[in-house]
């Protein structure tokens, strides 16, 4: 089932003779250099005003007007807000575009409506919820989106029966139908300009003139076909949700809560034989506001102990702290990620215990200063030195392959400058090795030299063609060891290489 609710604007009422009643108000926006009303209230309508109308046509109809400028980036983020506090009723939560520009909400409450004593009363609670915080809205319970959507943007509200679809837009106008202005015309030129009238002839002749979105808008519309909505939100794999009666603000209590909802996820996980690896609360405040908390731990994770411990490490490391207002009226936590988890021999695997305990360090780390900031190191399977290593997050899954063992004497350096730095050097023509270069001022005779390593480019990621690099491992008079390289060779200087060869200390020996 699919409800479709439409946002209104709180007007102020029929237009009446006192003095004190609020004005008519209206939103305009610059079209060709005239304003023109974007956006009317309830008020505005009665009196007879419409968009597209240039605003001093409708002052000289309705003298005391109230007008503001149209913001529809505001109203976009407003309805934004308002699909964010819908998560309570479902979380197939989706934008209503029909023209490219979001002004309504498309729940798809399958399966939700008996949580809450049926569609009916879900209606009437989502309606009273809006109405709370100030919001005037039209809601329509129906088989599909485009039913639902259709009959609400043509100021009916109520609950369709199962079947029913066809009946209930049989005599709504085709414009409802969501198609282009042009395939409206031509519908009204031959005389259908009702829903029902169009749903009586058959689909060929339409087909071959109108084109077949025509017959698969309207066979959506009359309930004959569904199609399925795209939520703001990645759906969660399971989630568990605990609702009050009377709000929550202690901190305590949240974390309380979030300690049942984790036991709760952890009976449904080890059911499935999973782990979570991402996790979401999100916490529902009393005036519509949301907010939303998310962990990542660094393997499979099901242990309710360890996952409470983590979201009370999250709450702690909040630089601004939850703010539950008039309080949380619900809060759910969901597993936005899970993998398979098998259960470890610890007796059998001698390091099971010891990568546990530095997993659950890396989560504990990763929740109180960021999982950007808790990194390790990985080593790639290429020979160019630049792109040998990376840092990637500790608790992230890479396709790099794991550190190797490095050896007793490293024959590269562990820290690598980032560009290499360059030099002077005096060396022997073609190939030799460094006899001295100079290094931020200071000059170092070389006394041991090995070399040289010859590295070419890897020409499948460098578009362009970049100098073969010769290194060499140096030590000089004083025992400092340096890592150096030619960039670019003398023979192929002859053949039009740009530039002579350079000589850069790409990294120091401890």
């Amino acid at each position: 089932m699919s409800a479709e609710g439409v946002r209104g604007g709180e007007g102020s009422g029929p237009q009446t003779d006192d003095p004190f009643a609020p004005a008519p108000l209206v939103f305009v926006e610059k079209v060709q250099n005239a304003l023109r009303l974007a956006a009317l209230d309830r008020a505005a309508r009665r009196a007879g005003l419409v968009p597209g109308l240039t605003l001093a046509d409708a002052r000289a109809r309705v003298p005391g007007l109230a007008v503001l400028d149209h913001d529809p980036a505001a109203d976009a983020a407003f309805l934004e807000e308002v699909a964010d506090d819908c998560d309570r009723w479902t979380p197939l939560v989706a934008l209503d575009t029909p023209e490219g520009v979001p002004d309504g909400l498309v729940l798809d409450i399958t399966g939700c409506a008996h949580l809450f004593g049926g569609e009916v009363v879900l209606r009437a609670r989502l309606l009273s919820h809006l109405q709370r915080h100030g919001l005037g809205a039209l809601a329509v319970i129906a088989g599909t989106p485009d039913a639902a959507r259709a009959l609400a943007r043509s100021g009916k509200g109520g609950v369709v029966l199962p079947g029913g679809e066809a009946q209930a837009v049989a005599g709504l106008p085709v414009a409802r139908l969501g198609v282009s202005t042009e395939i409206v015309t031509g519908l009204s030129r031959a005389g259908l300009k009702t829903i029902g009238d169009l749903a009586a002839r058959p689909g060929t002749p339409l087909a071959a003139r109108f084109g077949r979105e025509l017959l698969t808008r309207l066979a959506r519309t009359l309930g004959r076909e569904d199609v399925r909505l795209v939520p703001r939100r990645p759906l969660p794999e399971c989630i568990a949700e605990r609702r009050f009666a009377e709000p929550i603000a202690r901190t305590a209590d949240i974390e309380a809560t979030l300690a049942l909802l984790v036991d709760d996820l952890a009976l449904m996980l080890e059911a499935r034989g999973e782990g979570g690896r991402a996790f979401e609360a999100c916490f529902f405040r009393t005036d519509g506001a949301v907010r939303r908390l998310k962990i990542e731990t660094a393997r499979p994770l099901r242990d309710g102990v360890a996952l409470a411990r983590l979201w009370h490490e999250r709450i702690e490391a909040l630089a601004d702290p939850l703010d539950p207002g008039f309080g949380f009226d619900l809060v759910r936590l969901g597993v936005m990620r899970a993998e398979k988890l098998t259960p470890a021999q610890v007796s059998l695997d001698g390091r099971a215990v010891e990568e546990e305990e530095v997993a659950a360090l890396i989560d504990r780390l990763a929740v109180r200063l960021g999982r950007e900031r808790v990194l390790r190191f990985l080593q790639r399977d290429t020979h160019d030195p630049d792109r040998a290593s990376a840092l990637v997050p500790a608790d992230g899954v890479s396709t790099l392959s794991p550190a190797l063992t490095p050896p007793e004497v490293p024959a590269r350096p562990l820290t690598l400058f980032d560009p290499p730095q360059p030099v002077e050097a005096l060396a022997e023509v073609p190939d030799g090795p460094p006899l001295r270069f100079r290094w931020r001022r200071v000059v170092h005779e070389v006394a041991r030299a090995e070399g040289p390593e010859r590295l070419a480019p890897e020409w499948w990621r460098q578009p362009e063609a970049a100098p073969t690099r010769d290194y060499y491992r140096v030590e000089n008079r004083e025992g400092r060891r340096f890592w150096l390289f030619r960039a670019g060779l003398y023979e192929r200087e002859a053949q039009g290489e740009a530039g002579p060869p350079r000589w850069f200390l790409h990294g120091l020996f401890p």
